[in-house]
């Protein structure tokens, strides 16, 4: 395994947006052949979603990493069909 962690989706003030995204650095061991998953934790909040809130995002926004940089990291995206507002918590893994 890589490394785990975790980081923050910002989709804004209102009227917020249907995506969102986050760069993950310092990651010096990751390589373009990596595998790297990201997802919402239900049991994760933040200053704008509660742990409530985060148990049942995961049934409307899609969590994707989209990006790998070679010994530097990845980014990750958050795409949902109608616009959230706020900071949603995601961890991820990359081995």
């Amino acid at each position: 395994m890589g490394a785990t962690g975790s980081a923050t989706l910002n989709f804004g003030a209102s009227p917020g947006t249907n995506t969102a995204s986050v760069t993950i650095t310092g990651q010096p061991g990751i390589i373009a052949g990596s595998a790297v998953e990201a997802w919402i934790m239900g049991t994760d909040s933040t200053a704008d979603h509660n742990a409530y809130t985060h148990a049942l995002l995961p049934r409307w926004v899609s969590v994707t990493p989209i990006v790998i940089t070679p010994g530097t990291g990845f980014t990750v995206q958050g795409f949902n069909e109608i616009s959230l507002t706020g900071q949603v918590a995601i961890r991820w893994v990359w081995s």
